[in-house]
């Protein structure tokens, strides 16, 4: 996998394929409303953090700070598309997302570490793409938000990582 800006340790993950860039890049208006769906879901999931794990503090903040980042790259991501002249679509899932869900395992605190590890796994792969795209993006503007972005996605993975290592067993 390539380095990701900010990560010394790449996740053990595969690649994403070089065709994808060139499939990206071919319809980049998909790909802005892609994103501003997966920015809506990141924020949508940390709150459900928040929600179902009132009692730790430490989590509520963490996830309570990222939503508030994630809120701000929809708005970001939604403004890109306005000067595109281009409306946000509806959004018909993520199949991806939705099978890292299915290995969720039931019962705490398995539950709240797969959940972890499962938000870590699609920030890790969203930065990836992102500092793709921000490099092969013609545009400046478009490639500066994305380059922010996948810096952003990072430090997402980074906190669910960390939150992760302090409901893992034996930590």
């Amino acid at each position: 996998m390539p380095p990701v800006p900010g990560q010394e340790v790449p996740l053990p993950l595969t690649a994403t394929p070089a065709a994808w860039l060139a499939v990206a890049l071919a319809d980049l208006d998909a790909v802005h409303q892609d994103h501003l769906h997966c920015e809506r879901k990141a924020a949508q999931s940390a709150l459900s953090l928040m929600r179902s794990y009132p009692e730790r503090g430490d989590l509520v903040v963490a996830v309570a700070r990222l939503a508030h980042e994630e809120t701000a790259h929809v708005v970001q991501v939604t403004q890109l598309l306005g000067r595109k002249g281009k409306d946000a679509t509806m959004d018909f899932g993520d199949e991806y997302a939705a099978a890292l869900r299915e290995l969720v395992r039931r019962g705490e605190p398995d539950r709240l570490l797969d959940r972890l590890l499962v938000f870590a796994l699609i920030e890790a792969r969203s930065a990836e793409r992102l500092a793709l795209l921000a490099d092969a993006i013609p545009d400046e503007a478009t490639a500066t938000l994305y380059a922010g972005l996948a810096s952003a996605e990072v430090r997402h993975r980074d906190t669910f990582l960390e939150l992760a290592a302090g409901v893992a067993p034996g930590t």
